[in-house]
């Protein structure tokens, strides 16, 4: 008998000023230098440049949160856990 086990994705979004979000996400969308992308739980590792725009989070309780960036980077690790360094536009 299989059981499924529910291990919801960490997630961490960081400028040099301040945490902006730290918890579990169901999804993460965002601009690469390659292009937008959607990251899903059990992404495979990734690196990757991020693009001026804005960084979607859907939360495990399906609320939404927005989080505007300059520049920055992504890692997607094993064992469902992301993390971003982002810059921000501070005017």
């Amino acid at each position: 008998m299989l059981i499924a086990i529910f291990n919801p994705m960490k997630l961490g979004i960081y400028s040099l000023q301040k945490v902006l979000y730290q918890g579990e996400a169901q999804s993460i969308n965002c601009k690469t230098a390659a292009g937008e992308i959607t990251i899903l739980d059990h992404h495979l590792p990734l690196i990757s440049v991020l693009e001026k725009g804005t960084v979607k989070i859907v939360d495990t309780a399906k609320q939404e949160h927005f989080i505007p960036v300059v520049a920055g980077f992504i890692e997607v690790r094993e064992g469902n856990e992301a993390r971003f360094l982002v810059d921000q536009d501070n005017k």
